[in-house]
């Protein structure tokens, strides 16, 4: 099981929200988000913040960092190549992701109550989790990145249709805001009910404004 910091808004959790850093962050980047979501006092949800796996990545020159894949460069050697993502790796991190929810399942947390948040590369691992996982899960929150092999989607199965949501910053310097909304259409085209959010002057990061809808919109979601 991937170490993670656990935050809960309220005692005996009713639903749980795992949440994917980016790379080389940590478990520690978001978890004092929680108080910025906005929440009700009585709204009963466990937050997990797991650390990615240890990997050399060969966009900085095989260095090792908390990673959920690797990531390449271009042929310039210094634009990210973020549209042939490292799959192998990806499947690996999936497969440590469906442990936690399976154990949040096990501590009795129906499966229709978990979401997946991810922001940049943790975006690809939360997606690719929920699409393939075989229990119905609440929805995914795609903070500042996108889905590119949208291809291997599982169209028939379980979680095909599930809800996402997207926020993305106009002045992302890392994954252009162009990709993201790419991903928003497909998966509306898809039938998938999604909505997506942009944040003037907002770079590869989240703020106040973000947060604040990000929970309005987990709230909604576990309402129905």
């Amino acid at each position: 099981m991937l170490e993670s910091i656990i935050k809960e808004t309220a005692e005996n959790a009713t639903a749980s929200v795992i949440w994917l850093h980016g790379l080389g962050s940590d478990a520690q980047h978001f978890a004092d988000k929680v108080p910025k979501l906005g929440l009700p006092r009585n709204a009963a949800i466990r937050f997990i913040f797991p650390n990615a796996p240890i990997k050399s990545i060969k966009a900085h020159n095989g260095k090792k960092m908390q990673a959920w894949c690797d990531l390449f460069l271009m042929a310039d050697g210094v634009s990210f190549d973020l549209e042939n993502p490292d799959i192998k790796g990806i499947e690996e991190s999936s497969k440590l992701i469906a442990e936690i929810i399976d154990a949040e399942i096990e501590k009795g947390i129906k499966s229709e109550n978990i979401f997946l948040v991810g922001f940049s590369q943790g975006v690809v691992a939360a997606l690719h989790t929920a699409l393939f996982y075989p229990k119905k899960l609440a929805g995914v929150a795609c903070l500042s990145s996108h889905y590119p092999i949208t291809s291997a989607m599982p169209l028939n199965g379980i979680n095909a249709k599930l809800p996402i949501f997207f926020g993305h910053g106009t002045h992302d310097e890392v994954v252009p805001e162009s990709l993201s909304e790419k991903t928003y259409e497909f998966f509306k085209s898809n039938g998938n009910p999604v909505e997506r959010h942009t944040y003037h002057n907002m770079w590869h990061t989240v703020c106040l404004e973000e947060l604040k809808t990000l929970g309005g919109w987990i709230l909604r979601y576990l309402s129905n």
